[in-house]
């Protein structure tokens, strides 16, 4: 008998970058020589925002999250001794992907490589940044013309390299259903592609290899059977809507490639082990089916919920791949959902009312439009207050969180603190000083001339990409190189969607929320306002503001009048908001490890401001001994992932405020 030969594993690639460019490179080659077979690169904040280190919102930022690059010098050091033409690279950028690519570029030119032969990735999907994960920098008509300019240069110069990946994952975190997700991902395409057509840059014969280089990254969650038939749906609709809206006859252009990092808004604090099995249930989403497997996966680590993962976490996640790669059976079967009527009706069904979603975002004007308008943003909260609530209720069940709370002790987490991955706080200190150092040894004069032509370029209507190459060899930091183009296009801050968010949590007689309103009433009345105040505020550059968007949502169903206004500000600036809009309680929501620095920098200015009384919570993922440590400088209360009762978290804020006070506490059980 004739064995059919076995498929080729997916990519298989760690979201990996931390402090420092060489401490990256190192971490890079270890999990090449585990066997992993693409790289992933993870970026820290400022320089995905575009920010160099030294900049005032980069304070505790720099490094945490991912790893540094402020110009050439750190290119090519994350790259060291590993030859870019034989890698696939990932980049995890947006609002600077033009940027980043071209230090790429470079640094592979100056290995020798042909750029005809480098493979990779620039997320570069701005839609989503406005809509979840917040490193957006530019207006949504300059970011598409960023985007639209990539993309046609790569076409003619880096022909194998995908200059975007249309992101669905970080819709999925903000709250996406299933069919938004579909939707919102496909509009996008759709408004990316309309953008490339118009500009006249690509003539109308080479707008199949313009299709064939759009490239997806999605998400799958725990519903892995709903989350594998989301795939195919995906593919029927991206092969739909290039062969009738932009007439690509190739069937091979028209293929729906995807990669996927598997759900990390999923994953728990409480009993994380548990996380181990959840991972692996939400990557068979992405590789039972054969006709709808991803071509590259990359999974999250067990303690991601905890803290930043530790090398050994990342090899367990990359071992998990490797098992079902080639210990099962997996790759050497047909797809073994064909013929199924379940599976086909349930794709049928995510077809018919993703297309309706898409039409009706078209309607308004496309996905810019329905960005600017506020509509989509506003519909993910409403999601995501709804899944909230839902989990709330008991009506979806998490083990460990809702059900089944009960536990032995951790093995894996008898020393938290040692149970995740801690950035050295002297390294930023050294990475702002080697940036000095790169900016004093450069050629000014070369650097200054780059800068000028890139902005001649950007208030013109030439392609951006070669002005920005001349920059990256010019010596041109990050910072200059965003900061250029801010100064043609300004700066854009998104809709927030709390305000026009509808009620999630009805407060009905008896519940949680009711008793907690009566709370908020009765404290009103007491301290003699009309209604108790809350700010909610993002400090740094930590841009996933979904729980600080939860907490105002659920605060303002309460009963209080809630102050937020969004993302990236100073501790100063959320100081003098507090102060300004005589508020009760100020929270503070961070989520990329800055708290140590940025919290007790918030108390600090109250305390000079005259207003030491105003009780502060944070949340976040902080670990149990830098929350101690926030408690111990003041903070009010510390919150974390296993925190999972808004509801409840907001009768405890009614609780600091009373304390702060000097109230008698309220016995109400809420």
């Amino acid at each position: 008998m004739n064995e059919r030969q076995k498929d080729r594993p997916w990519l298989m690639r760690t979201y990996a970058g931390h402090s420092t460019a060489e401490a990256s490179n190192e971490l890079y080659r270890r999990n090449l020589a585990k066997g992993q077979t693409g790289l992933s690169v993870a970026f820290d904040l400022p320089t995905q925002t575009g920010y160099d280190p030294d900049h005032i919102l980069a304070r505790g930022e720099v490094g945490r999250v991912g790893v540094p690059v402020s110009h050439l010098g750190d290119m090519r050091r994350l790259f060291q001794d590993i030859p870019l033409e034989q890698m696939n690279t990932s980049m995890t950028i947006n609002a600077t992907a033009m940027w980043l690519l071209a230090l790429y570029q470079v640094v592979a030119e100056e290995q020798g490589a042909d750029p005809d032969k480098l493979q990779g990735t620039t997320q570069n999907d701005i839609v989503k940044e406005y809509l979840s994960r917040g490193t957006h920098v530019f207006p949504p008509v300059p970011s598409l013309r960023l985007t639209t300019d990539m993309i046609t240069y790569t076409v003619n110069r880096i022909p194998k390299w995908n200059p975007i990946n249309i992101c669905s994952y970080h819709l999925q975190e903000a709250g996406a259903t299933p069919v938004q997700e579909i939707a919102y991902a496909m509009s996008t395409a759709i408004a990316v592609l309309d953008a490339v057509r118009d500009s006249g840059q690509v003539p109308e014969e080479k707008f199949g290899d313009v299709v064939a280089r759009i490239s997806f990254f999605v998400n799958a969650g725990v519903r892995f059977i709903e989350e594998m038939c989301k795939m195919r749906a995906f593919g029927r609709i991206w092969d739909r809507v290039t062969r009738e809206r932009y007439g690509i006859a190739n069937a091979k252009q028209r293929r729906f490639r995807y990669g996927v990092q598997v759900n990390s808004l999923g994953l728990t604090e409480a009993q994380p082990e548990n996380n181990v099995q959840r991972i692996v249930l939400e990557m068979l989403a992405v590789t039972l089916s054969k006709d709808a497997r991803a071509r590259a996966v990359q999974l999250p680590a067990w303690n991601e919920a905890l803290g930043l993962p530790r090398p050994w976490d990342q090899q367990w996640s990359l071992r998990i791949q490797q098992v079902l790669a080639h210990e099962s059976d997996l790759l050497e079967y047909e797809d073994i959902f064909a013929g199924s009527h379940v599976i086909e009706a349930k794709v049928d069904s995510l077809v018919e009312e993703s297309l309706a979603e898409i039409d009706r975002i078209q309607q308004m004007g496309g996905a810019m439009a329905a960005v600017e308008s506020g509509y989509l943003k506003s519909e993910l909260v409403s999601s995501h207050a709804t899944r909230r609530a839902r989990i709330e209720g008991g009506e979806e069940k998490i083990v460990g969180v809702n059900i089944y709370e009960t536990t032995e002790p951790n093995p894996l987490t008898a020393d938290l603190d040692g149970a995740i991955m801690t950035v050295d706080p002297e390294n930023e200190a050294r990475v702002v000083a080697a940036l000095h150092e790169w900016r004093d040894n450069r050629d000014e004069t070369r650097a200054s001339e780059a800068l000028a032509a890139l902005k001649k370029a950007a208030a013109g209507t030439e392609n951006m990409m070669e002005a920005t190459v001349e920059c990256a060899r010019a010596g041109v930091t990050t910072g200059e190189w965003s900061w250029a183009l801010r100064d043609v296009f300004g700066e854009f801050r998104a809709p927030t969607g709390v305000s026009s968010a509808p009620v999630a949590v009805t407060a009905e007689p008896g519940s949680t929320l009711a008793l907690v309103r009566e709370k908020v009433t009765r404290t009103s009345a007491d301290l003699g306002v009309g209604r108790l105040r809350l700010l909610v505020g993002k400090p740094g550059l930590d841009g996933h503001s979904n729980g600080a968007e939860q907490i105002a949502v659920r605060a303002r169903d309460a009963g209080f009048e809630v102050v937020y206004q969004g993302i990236r500000l100073t501790p100063e600036q959320i100081t003098d908001a507090a102060i300004a809009e005589d508020v009760h309680c100020v929270g503070l929501s961070i989520l990329s490890g800055s708290h140590a620095e940025l919290v007790p920098d918030v108390l600090h200015r109250l305390r000079e401001a005259g207003a030491p009384d105003i009780p502060v919570i944070a949340g976040g993922i902080i670990p149990p001994a830098d929350a101690a440590a926030l408690i111990e400088a003041g903070v009010a209360a510390v919150f974390t992932p296993k925190d999972f009762g808004i509801t409840e978290i907001i009768g405890r804020i009614v609780d600091e405020i009373r304390k702060a006070n000097k109230l008698d506490p309220l016995e109400v059980p809420a």
